[in-house]
């Protein structure tokens, strides 16, 4: 299988499970399918890439505290702040990482693309200021809308927000790439 398909299945997967097994069974229920899901997409990935990502560790670690948390207590709302929190961490890293003069999401990207300094810089600031959007939306959707339309959310609006944005980079991606004389 393409590795780049297989990471996306294993990114998505655990979300997808989530959304059918709400719809099935409920919120708790589909809280402890993602949790398992989560931690199956995890060990997978390390079988099939003898590595673990930060990202998807990171995501892990909070899907297991605020599903527990949830979980436990039998409360909705550990998991919904699970977004917020997702989102706002990654946007101060980012942001904090910029303002220091460390490009993290260069880390993450690297692999797929060479950009000049300038271009991680844009790149990091747009990613960092789009994550705290997110938990900013993610927020007034949790707090202000019913708890289906809050799951229809997070997998129908925020996963396509997602995407749309990542493609929206393209220019500046394609602007601010190394050529291969560059690198010589």
């Amino acid at each position: 299988m393409n590795p780049q398909l297989r990471r996306l299945i294993l990114d998505l997967g655990p979300l997808l499970v989530f959304f059918a097994a709400f719809k099935l069974g409920g919120f708790f229920a589909a809280t402890a399918a993602f949790m398992v899901a989560i931690a199956v997409a995890l060990v997978l990935g390390w079988m099939f890439e003898r590595r673990l990502s930060p990202m998807p560790l990171f995501t892990a670690a909070l899907v297991m505290v605020f599903g527990g948390l949830t979980l436990y207590l039998q409360n909705e709302t550990f998991l919904k702040v699970k977004v917020t929190i997702l989102y706002l961490f990654f946007g101060v890293i980012l942001l904090g990482g910029l303002a220091t003069g460390r490009l993290f999401i260069k880390y993450v990207f690297a692999q797929a693309f060479d950009l000049t300094e300038s271009g991680w810089k844009k790149l990091t600031l747009r990613w960092g200021l789009f994550c705290l959007a997110l938990a900013a939306l993610n927020e007034a959707v949790w707090r202000n809308l019913s708890t289906s339309l809050w799951v229809d959310f997070k997998v129908w609006v925020i996963l396509p927000l997602v995407f749309i944005f990542a493609l929206a980079q393209t220019p500046l991606i394609l602007r601010h790439g190394r050529d291969e004389t560059e690198n010589d």
